[in-house]
């Protein structure tokens, strides 16, 4: 029977005066398990093999920071069931070397020469440009008081950037604090049709969608919810739930929870058959592959910047398609979305014509200088490039995750996957997540799951250790021992 030692394991061996330990010939040592045994002067020897020879410290997870991959398999029994779904994950020509160099873009990440951060479902780590542009703004407003023609430029550097993303200019680009308010000010837009009052929601979106268009109920919409099953949602649904009473229909790119993505260029041409317009929730996988809105034919979509593109909370872009720009009429509305804002006319309201009739009260000008850095990080590697790495580490840390025995709730099909990989864990997947952030590790837990959600800046041997820290902690669960000692509140978003 194969085993796993654990850094645990090291360390009541330590306290029993031991000054090795003895594994078999297929255990498995983690990373953890090699650190504290050199830090405590013990040594692992085999039960077979040469004499009993010292167990080579490459043997098991290579510890983070270290360029050797861990070729070791999992210290968990496969069972017949999860080695078959291991080996149904399709695998790709893919080079194991990244389209791009790997080294300076990670010194680029301050964070990783302390923790591993796959996180960017929730929040993305702070770079080197997204800091020096945040001073860059601290810096305008400390010299002049008051800049505000220099930044509105910088507001319209930024939905230029975010265009470029997506493949639209920035007439079609709208800017406001949060996808919540950007939802609700098309939600706003909407004519009062008595005849086409019904909103097609997934159940896959991120709640704040669903609920905004709960939130319009009292002004005679009717909003039905296609169902996830197995995970996904399946296209065949929207022929069942879009019909011609059907005013606009949500349908996001990518599911928050486990990372599977929706085919749009089959579900769009579903939907506008039926008469209605798409809404598309890019906020969950923008960045890490292609979206162009003009091939894809998107009416509107909208996406934050806090998650792979790298930025922060505070900042939201919202994209229109100029065709039907129009005849959208916002109640939901402010100064900045008239014509000329600056006429400080009260009395007269005349929208801009342009996507700028989608923007609110005064933008947010300190996170758009973060945002537009942030972009422009993704834009300067190549979404394309971001899109093959990602891929691969997707595979690795799916077979990895099955190899392991791990319980993954994200498809294995990587042409419907995002970069996050959820995998279940038993009882507080909070606790669990603070957990692997005492390991050095930063996920992101979502209910049930812990999600690896890791950007291009991760390495196949990262996947390997925060893998091996998993099956090291549900370990440390099955056998009823506590997972961290005291515990802090961290708040995680999407």
């Amino acid at each position: 029977m194969r085993n796993i030692v654990t850094g645990e394991d090291v360390e009541i061996a330590i306290r029993s005066g031991e000054r090795e330990i003895v594994v078999g010939p297929d255990d498995i040592i983690t990373s953890v398990a090699h650190e504290v045994a050199e830090r405590g002067g013990i040594r692992f020897v085999r039960a077979e093999g040469s004499a009993h020879g010292e167990a080579s410290p490459d043997e098991g997870t290579t510890p983070k920071g270290t360029a050797e991959a861990s070729s070791a398999p999992s210290g968990l029994d496969l069972q017949v069931g999860e080695r078959a779904r291991a080996e149904q994950i399709p695998q790709r020509e893919a080079s194991s070397v990244p389209p791009f160099d790997m080294d300076w873009w990670r010194k680029q990440f301050p964070i990783l020469e302390h923790y591993l951060h796959v996180a960017n479902c929730s929040q993305a780590p702070q770079s080197t440009f997204t800091r020096e542009a945040a001073m860059e703004y601290l810096d305008s407003w400390n010299q002049m008081g008051m800049d505000w023609e220099r930044w509105m430029e910088e507001i319209h550097y930024a939905k230029e950037e975010f265009g470029r993303l997506i493949n639209a200019s920035p007439g079609e680009i709208a800017v406001g604090t949060s996808v919540s308010e950007l939802t609700s000010t098309i939600a706003s837009s909407l004519p009062l049709d008595r005849e086409r009052n019904k909103v097609v929601v997934t159940d896959a979106e991120f709640p704040t969608v669903g609920h905004v268009w709960l939130a319009n109920r009292k002004y005679g919409f009717e909003v039905d919810f296609i169902p996830v099953k197995n995970g996904i949602i399946e296209v065949d649904d929207y022929d069942r739930y879009v019909d011609e009473k059907t005013i606009i229909t949500s349908a996001c790119d990518t599911y928050y929870y486990n990372g599977f993505r929706q085919d749009l260029s089959r579900i769009i041409p579903k939907i506008h058959e039926k008469g209605s317009l798409v809404y598309v929730d890019a906020y969950q996988g923008l960045g890490t592959h292609a979206l162009d809105v003009k091939a894809l034919d998107v009416d509107i979509l909208a996406s934050g910047n806090l998650k792979y593109l790298l930025g922060v909370p505070g900042i939201a872009f919202l994209y229109v398609k100029k065709e039907i720009i129009e005849y959208l009429q916002p109640a939901f509305t402010g100064w900045f979305g008239q014509e000329n804002p600056f006429a400080f006319d009260i009395h007269n309201f005349i929208y801009a014509t342009d996507a700028r009739r989608f923007d609110n009260g005064t933008p947010p000008v300190p996170t758009a200088y973060i945002a537009r850095a942030g972009m422009g990080i993704i834009n300067r590697v190549g979404v394309e490039n971001i899109y093959r790495w990602t891929n691969v580490l997707s595979e690795h840390c799916l077979r990895g995750a099955m190899e392991r025995g791990l319980d993954v709730a994200s498809p294995t099909d990587l042409s419907i996957k995002a970069p996050n990989t959820a995998i279940r864990v038993p009882g507080d997947s909070h606790e669990f997540e603070l957990a692997l952030r005492e390991k050095g590790v930063i996920a992101s837990a979502r209910s049930d799951v812990v999600r690896i959600a890791p950007h291009f800046f991760i390495t196949l041997e990262d996947i390997d250790y925060i893998l091996d820290c998993y099956a090291e902690l549900l370990k440390k669960k099955r056998n009823g021992q506590r997972l961290i000692y005291g515990k802090m509140k961290v708040w995680n978003l999407g």
